[in-house]
């Protein structure tokens, strides 16, 4: 037999409550004045009972789909995991759904028309390059939406992260093992994140008072580092370190590396952008600087819940950076 759904005015006669007390513990009404025991005798019958909330429902009456969506250029890059899974987790606490998509997969305009204007209540987009069309058009659509670790000109709705300073310690740990000859692996010309690392490995190097390397561009993949770590080895005086913009682009630098039969890091110490978990399972494992991502995540879904369609947002994250040494640097060989 087909089972019932499960009502709020089941819930009600369970936990011996009015409907309404139990539709603003659902919503988690934070004017919603009850003992303590009665709260748990609304969250025990929703447990018991099964009940979830008919959305279709909830959004008719408040006007509100209670859905955020994150727009990312790759789903190929793991970096964008942890900023989904921050993301994800401050969503379902707020009692909303985060609906991801990729550029890969389609364009934003295509995205839009998918999810459709009134379908989400606010978007996040990371790393979709400098498009002044693209901000008209959300403009149009009328719902909240924020950069995230990305940034257009003359737009200022965004939070990312102090890449600057990220380069900053990759650049001074490679100076404190005594290299000189610092190449930097760096990412997309047209990506933000990018730009602000060059800018970060620049202002390092002369800090130190030591000449900048060869920089070669690549995208955020491992056959773009590879590709790229060729080109770096192939000057008339090799690196002997390289600063990698990207851990995905590192995993392929390594592998540069070795086709050139070279040893990490007796010829060539590398240090990349982020911390994954496989970092440390790479051979020889990855030196990295760790920086916020799950946090990123979480933060660009509290502004959102809070911002209204032409509020102003210029952050950047304050959070732990910090340098995670490994296997991969060492002082330079003879």
């Amino acid at each position: 037999m087909k089972r019932s759904r499960v009502t709020l005015a089941d819930v009600a006669a369970m936990a011996r409550v009015d409907r309404a007390v139990v539709s603003r513990v659902v919503n988690k009404d934070p004017t919603l004045n009850i003992r303590q025991e009665t709260r748990e005798r609304v969250l025990a019958a929703i447990d018991e009972l099964g009940y979830r909330p008919n959305v279709a429902a909830r959004s008719l009456r408040t006007s509100r789909a209670h859905m955020f969506g994150l727009f990312i250029p790759d789903f190929a890059n793991p970096v964008y995991a942890e900023i989904i899974k921050g993301a994800e987790a401050e969503a379902a606490a707020q009692g909303y759904v985060l609906v991801t998509g990729s550029a890969t997969g389609a364009g934003l305009g295509e995205y839009m028309d998918r999810i459709g204007q009134g379908r989400i209540d606010g978007l996040l987009l990371a790393g979709t390059g400098d498009d002044t069309s693209l901000t008209r058009q959300l403009d149009q659509a009328a719902i909240p939406w924020l950069m995230l670790n990305n940034r257009s000109r003359g737009v200022k709705r965004y939070v990312i992260l102090d890449d600057q300073r990220a380069a900053a310690l990759a650049v001074e740990h490679l100076v404190r093992l005594g290299h000189r000859r610092i190449a930097h692996l760096a990412g997309p010309s047209r990506a933000d994140t990018a730009a602000r690392r060059s800018v970060g490995y620049s202002a390092a190097m002369r800090d130190a008072g030591l000449p900048e390397g060869p920089i070669v561009a690549a995208d955020y993949t491992p056959a773009g580092g590879a590709a790229a770590m060729a080109r770096l080895l192939a000057v008339p005086e090799p690196p002997t370190a390289v600063f990698v913009a990207n851990v995905a682009s590192a995993i392929g630098a390594m592998e540069g590396v070795r086709a050139a039969g070279l040893e990490i890091p007796r010829d060539v110490s590398i240090v990349a952008v982020h911390d994954l978990d496989l970092a440390s399972y790479l051979f020889p494992a990855l030196t990295t600087v760790r920086m916020p991502l799950a946090e990123l995540g979480r933060r660009g879904v509290t502004l959102l819940g809070s911002l209204k369609p032409d509020d102003t947002v210029a952050e950047v994250l304050a959070g732990p950076i910090e340098l995670i040494q490994r296997r991969s640097t060492a002082p330079p060989g003879r």
